[in-house]
């Protein structure tokens, strides 16, 4: 992987910070809000923090940097940034802590400039388009006891080469794209990431090469809209250096699949509009690629989803389902779900529910609507009451939790694979993983089967988790 010059550059800034904090051991905290992009990029961050010489550390009483990489997908977000900002003045008081903010919420005008107003003891703002800066943006505020902003309007670039800390050893993310061009009105995103920007073929395969040496099982693509891979570029006839015959999602998914070590590949978030008949038959092809399929759906009502502007139809998206079905193999679906979107009646609702009946998703990741400043959802006039909102929410919930009871039951009395993660955080006696399908799968064994795949017959359903049982061969 080549790392670029504005790369090469921040290791100098990260070598004069490690020269300032020597013999301090100095302590640092980061909060994660949102996606797993969100994630991979802090753990970019803390990649570089910790070659700065900082120890990662949960006592807030004891911490010298403070960093929180926003989200501004949902309302609830910015109430808890503010929260967890004023938790921070006590520490800047008493021990001089360093905050440090970064995210997509940092490319909010109205946000930065509510910070600056109200949190003025935050000394670093960075956005999505700066992270790569971070060493240089400290290394300021460290030396010149200044606050700073540093935030770019513009699409970014994908830097290569960053450092990087990852939480799991068993479990790594690779993003493969940046930003997106769909502008759903419900949608910030393109506003804060960008526009859709691939990483090239060879970074991405040299990255899953050096993880599968790591000893790391299971990779996840990450990008706002991953099945619209290279797409951009070979629309636009943007130049792309094509490696191992990667022109594509799909060919990119074989090409990872080929890679020794990696025994599971699953993607998010994909967009239904772009799932072609090659990227179905890659993910029937590939052995390694997992079955478990994330098909964002968003509303079951055509009305809804055209003022969503997500460019399909309810039949278009159950055509697509039936086609994958009859494609795919042992086929599961999760979904995102928006209720309460502007406009939406009580049939179209009805038509949500009507969607989650016939496709019987395995996981459904149900938000209620939330206004974000910006976007063309903002200024709709026919904003849909609270009340209403949460009461369609109840239903839905309850219907899928209906639904996984059910789909639990066909798991008792299988043999299941499952990638060991690690020993359950509610009970320490038990190891946790989690089968092709993301089924959470707890058990009793010995921890030599952690980072392994192995095989568990379950023997019980809890809604929420399997129950499994492992015997030792031989």
């Amino acid at each position: 992987m080549e790392v670029s010059n504005e790369v090469n550059e921040q290791k100098k800034y990260i070598k004069k910070v490690k020269e300032i904090n020597t013999n301090k051991s100095p302590k640092y905290n980061i909060l994660t809000m949102g996606c797993q992009l969100n994630e991979n990029d802090s753990e970019k961050l803390c990649g570089m923090i910790e070659e700065m010489g900082y120890v990662k550390t949960d006592k807030m009483d004891e911490v010298d940097l403070a960093v929180i990489n926003t989200c501004c997908v949902r309302e609830n977000a910015e109430d808890r940034l503010f929260g967890k900002l004023g938790d921070l003045k006590k520490a800047k008081q008493t021990r001089g802590t360093i905050i440090a903010i970064g995210g997509c919420m940092m490319q909010e005008e109205h946000i930065t400039k509510k910070i600056k107003q109200s949190y003025p003891y935050v000394d670093l703002i960075f956005g999505t388009h700066t992270l790569h800066k971070f060493p240089e943006d400290l290394s300021k505020v460290l030396e010149e006891k200044n606050k700073l902003i540093d935030i770019l309007d513009i699409d970014g670039k994908v830097y290569e080469g960053l450092p990087i800390k990852r939480d799991s050893s068993v479990k790594a993310s690779v993003t493969i794209m940046n930003g997106c061009n769909n502008f759903c009105s419900y949608c910030i995103v393109p506003y804060v990431r960008g526009r859709e920007r691939s990483r090239s073929p060879k970074d991405i395969i040299q990255e899953v090469k050096e993880i599968a040496k790591q000893g790391y099982k299971e990779v996840t693509l990450l990008g706002q809209n991953v099945n619209s891979y290279l797409r951009v570029e070979r629309e636009k006839n943007i130049p792309f250096e094509e490696y191992e015959g990667i022109n594509s999602f799909a060919t990119l998914l074989k090409a990872i699949n080929k890679i020794d070590g990696i025994e599971r590949i699953r993607f998010v978030s994909p967009h239904p509009k772009d799932f072609t008949d090659d990227v179905i038959e890659a993910i029937a092809e590939c052995d390694k690629v997992c079955k478990l399929v994330h098909l964002p759906l968003q509303s079951g009502s055509t009305n809804v989803l055209e003022a969503m502007n997500r460019k399909y139809t309810k039949e278009q998206y159950l055509n697509l389902v039936e086609k994958m079905k009859a494609k795919i193999p042992n086929l599961t679906l999760s979904t995102d779900i928006i209720v309460g979107f502007p406009g939406e009646t009580e049939e179209d609702f009805e038509d949500t529910l009507d969607v989650v009946r016939k496709v019987n998703f395995e996981q459904v990741y149900m938000f209620i609507y939330s206004r974000r400043v910006g976007t063309p959802g903002d200024k709709m006039e026919n904003q849909i009451p609270e009340e209403i909102k949460h009461k369609r929410f109840d239903r839905l919930k309850a219907l899928f939790e209906e639904q996984t009871k059910k789909n639990n039951q066909k798991y008792v009395g299988t043999t299941q694979k499952v990638l060991v993660e690690g020993k359950s955080k509610n009970n320490g006696d038990m190891l946790t993983g989690r089968t092709d399908s993301n089924k959470v799968v707890v058990f009793e064994g010995p921890e030599e089967l952690i980072n392994k795949v192995v095989d568990l017959d379950i023997i019980s359903e809890h809604m929420w988790y399997l129950k499994g049982q492992f015997e030792r061969k031989g």
